[in-house]
C-alpha cells in the first residue's frame, strides 16, 4: 500500500512539470505575447523605424521595401537602433590643470574669438583653454611637446665656420691686348716672297714671315757697312751708331742687322721674321705685292695667357677684389676647369643690364681657349676666417628686419632680432644677435612665429574686449553722477 501511494504522487508530480513547462511553450510562440523574440510589441514597434530588408541568408543585398529571397524567405527588417554607428563619440572636456590658473578660452582655429567660459564653435569644436604662463610677456612661444613633434620642430647650436660665397658670372674669351703684335712696314717697300703661312697657323718667335726690297732700307744698310768698313779714326764710333740706328728705326730685325756685321754685306731683300709665339690672326702680304707705310701685313697674337671678360651684377661687386681667385668652366669642355685671378674689375656699371666687367687672367698653356668661347666664371668672394653662422633656414627674413627663434627648452622659444653678413654654402653669417653655443630653431620656425602671431592677436583681443566690458559700467556711472 505504501508502495502504490508513492508513486501515484510520483505520476502527479511529472504531469504537474510536462502541463507547466507546454503552457510556456505554446504562451511564448503565440505572435503578439510579451515573451515573443520576433515580434515586438506595438508600442515598441512604433517607436523604431525600419531603415531597409537585408537579404535572410546573410547574403550581402538590401531593399527597401519589403520583399523575399530566391528560396521564398521574407527580407529581414533592420531598425536605426540596430544599425552601428561611425560617429566618434564628443571628447571630454579637459579639466583645468588645478596647478595653473585657467586665463580664457580661444577658438581652436584660430579666430581673435575667446570666451571665459568653454563652449563651441558653429561646426561644434571645444574651445581650447589658455592658462597663466601660456601668454607670458616676455615674447616667448611655448608650444607642447606633440605640436613640437607634428611640425618637425629642430634646432641647432650657433656655430663658427668659414663661409664659402661664390659670385657667378657668364663671360667670353677675348685676346690679352699685350700680347698682340702687329708687322708693318715703315717705309714704301715691295714684297718679293711670303712663306708658307696662312690665317690662324701658329709661328714661334723667329720663324721667317716674307721677304722685303725697300731702296730706304738698302740706303740705310749701304751707309752703315760704310761706316762700319771704314779704318778712319775720329768720330766714326757715334757715327757708326748713327747709321745703325736708321736701320733700328726701320723695323728692320735685329737678327738681319747682325748678320750685315758679320758678313759686311747688305742684302738686296730684307728677311722679316715673327717676333713672338703665337696664331697669325690676319695676313695680308701678297706676293709682288706694293706696301705703304702703316700698312698691316701681319697680326700675330700669344694665346698662352687670355682673358676672360664676364659681367657680374651690380649687387655682388662689393664681394669681388682684384687678386680673388676664380674658377672658370667652358661650355665647350665639360668637366673641365681653368683657374685665374681678377686683374681689373671696369669703372663702369652697364645702364640697361646692371652689371659690371670683370677681366680675369687665364693660364692656356694647352691653347684649348679661343676667343669669343662662352664661360662661366664661379669667384670665391668668401674669408678663410671662421665667423658666426646658422643656416639659412634659421633667419626668418622680411627684407628690413631679420629674426631667429632661439630654442630655451621646455617648448619654449624666444624671437630675436639679429644683423646678418655673408651668405654661402647654405649658411648666412651673424654679426650681432646671438651668441655662440646658443640653440637655434632651423626648421618649422615659420609655424612657430604664425603662432606667436596668433597668440598676440589673441591676446591683444582679449585685452580689448576686457576695456569693452569696463566700459558700459563707467559710463553708466558717469551717467548717474551727470543726472
Amino acid at each position: 500500500m505504501t508502495t502504490f501511494r508513492l508513486l501515484t504522487t510520483l505520476a502527479l508530480g511529472l504531469a504537474l512539470v510536462l502541463g507547466l513547462g507546454a503552457a510556456s511553450y505554446w504562451s511564448a510562440q503565440q505572435p503578439g505575447r510579451p515573451g515573443h523574440p520576433a515580434v515586438a510589441t506595438p508600442a515598441a514597434a512604433a517607436e523604431r523605424a525600419i531603415l531597409y530588408y537585408r537579404d535572410p541568408s546573410g547574403a550581402p543585398f538590401w531593399s527597401t521595401t519589403p520583399k523575399k529571397n530566391e528560396q521564398g524567405r521574407d527580407y529581414l527588417p533592420v531598425y536605426d537602433d540596430e544599425e552601428p554607428s561611425f560617429d566618434q563619440p564628443a571628447p571630454k572636456q579637459q579639466a583645468p590643470q588645478a596647478s595653473r590658473k585657467l586665463i580664457y578660452y580661444r577658438n581652436p582655429m584660430g579666430l581673435a574669438d575667446t570666451s571665459p567660459v568653454p563652449k563651441k564653435d558653429g561646426m561644434g569644436m571645444d574651445y581650447i583653454p589658455v592658462y597663466e604662463g601660456d601668454d607670458s610677456d616676455d615674447g616667448a612661444v611655448k608650444l607642447s611637446p606633440g605640436k613640437i613633434q607634428r611640425a618637425g620642430v629642430t634646432s641647432a647650436p650657433a656655430e663658427r665656420r668659414a663661409i664659402r660665397a661664390l659670385v657667378r658670372a657668364p663671360g667670353t674669351i677675348q685676346l690679352d691686348e699685350r700680347r698682340i703684335s702687329v708687322i708693318t712696314m715703315r717705309a714704301e717697300s715691295f714684297v718679293q716672297k711670303v712663306a708658307d703661312i696662312t690665317t690662324g697657323s701658329r709661328v714661334t718667335a723667329g720663324q721667317p714671315l716674307m721677304e722685303i726690297y725697300s731702296s730706304a732700307v738698302a740706303a740705310a744698310a749701304a751707309d752703315y757697312l760704310a761706316t762700319i768698313n771704314s779704318r778712319t779714326t775720329g768720330g766714326v764710333e757715334s757715327y757708326g751708331r748713327g747709321s745703325r740706328q736708321r736701320l733700328v728705326n726701320l723695323d728692320v730685325p735685329e737678327s738681319v742687322i747682325s748678320g750685315m756685321e758679320k758678313t759686311r754685306t747688305a742684302p738686296i731683300a730684307v728677311q722679316w721674321s715673327a717676333p713672338r709665339d703665337g696664331v697669325v690672326l690676319e695676313r695680308n702680304a701678297i706676293d709682288g705685292m706694293r706696301a705703304q707705310p702703316g700698312d698691316v701685313l701681319f697680326r700675330i697674337a700669344d694665346t698662352s695667357v687670355v682673358w676672360a671678360i664676364v659681367d657680374v651684377t651690380e649687387r655682388d661687386l662689393g664681394s669681388i677684389a682684384p687678386g680673388q681667385s676664380v674658377t672658370v668652366r667652358a661650355r665647350s669642355f665639360p668637366g673641365r676647369t681653368f683657374s685665374g685671378t681678377i686683374s681689373v674689375i671696369y669703372p663702369q656699371v652697364n645702364r640697361e643690364t646692371r652689371t659690371a666687367r670683370v677681366r680675369i687672367e687665364l693660364k692656356n698653356a694647352d691653347l684649348a681657349l679661343l676667343p669669343d668661347m662662352y664661360v662661366d666664371a664661379e669667384i670665391n668672394a668668401g674669408n678663410a676666417a671662421p665667423v658666426l653662422a646658422l643656416p639659412d633656414s634659421s633667419v626668418l627674413d622680411t627684407g628690413t628686419r631679420q629674426t631667429v627663434l632661439v630654442d630655451k627648452g621646455d617648448g619654449r622659444f624666444e624671437p630675436r632680432q639679429i644683423k646678418i653678413g655673408r651668405r654661402g654654402d647654405g649658411f648666412v653669417e651673424i654679426r650681432d644677435g646671438i651668441n655662440e653655443g646658443e640653440a637655434i630653431v632651423t626648421s618649422a620656425n615659420f609655424l612657430i612665429d604664425a603662432e606667436s602671431n596668433l597668440k598676440a592677436a589673441l591676446k591683444g583681443f582679449a585685452e580689448g574686449s576686457a576695456a569693452q566690458t569696463a566700459a558700459p559700467s563707467d559710463g553708466a556711472t558717469g551717467t548717474g553722477e551727470r543726472q
